[in-house]
């Protein structure tokens, strides 16, 4: 079975990712079970950086002013459902378990959770890396940084390039808000 595909159209256009639910079941599981229930929708992307990365997913980006940005993710004691039939729930602070299982480094183009640098600390933000970030990758010893890639852009690039290139303020936060429409799965 082919993994899905994620169909990101965002107010500077549309990319594609694949999302990896045959190596990373529970975090890819979680993403698609929040972007089914249009979790994602209205959003804005509240961290983007040049030569590094495009942050998204946090609820309090909805509204692009807000200081709360990248503080947020979904409500605690919610569930999904990964292929196996297993039933996850989040904890109170809508937190995952870290799922580090697959080694696949933080390429350009991939999609990995973001997180707190806690254990257990992803909910419902992730990463889309511009560049090479190996010392973001949970089995790269060099730091303490831990983030799983769950996915990867299959069409689009440019649309992410054109993202990291935005005008942004002293926080990272683009001026001109850039909101994600929809997140939908195929």
């Amino acid at each position: 079975m082919a993994n899905p595909v994620a169909t990101f159209n965002t107010s500077e256009g549309t990319f594609t990712c694949e999302i990896y639910l045959d190596t990373m079941p529970v975090t890819a599981s979680n993403f698609i079970a929040l972007a089914n229930e249009g979790y994602y929708n209205g959003l804005t992307f509240h961290r983007v950086i040049q030569n590094f990365m495009l942050q998204f997913g946090c609820p309090h980006s909805k509204d692009p002013k807000s200081s709360r940005a990248g503080t947020g993710g979904p409500n605690g004691g919610t569930t999904y459902n990964t292929p196996d039939g297993k039933t996850i729930t989040r904890d109170r602070g809508g937190n995952i378990p870290d799922e580090f299982v697959a080694k696949i480094s933080n390429e350009p183009g991939t999609l990995s959770m973001a997180n707190t640098g806690q254990p257990n600390s992803g909910g419902s933000q992730f990463f889309v890396n511009t560049v090479h970030n190996s010392f973001l990758d949970w089995f790269d010893k060099s730091t303490p940084s831990q983030h799983p890639v769950f996915g990867k852009v299959v069409d689009g690039m440019d649309v992410v390039l054109a993202i990291q290139s935005v005008r942004t303020d002293g926080s990272d936060k683009p001026v001109k808000p850039v909101v994600m429409n929809s997140i939908t799965m195929a």
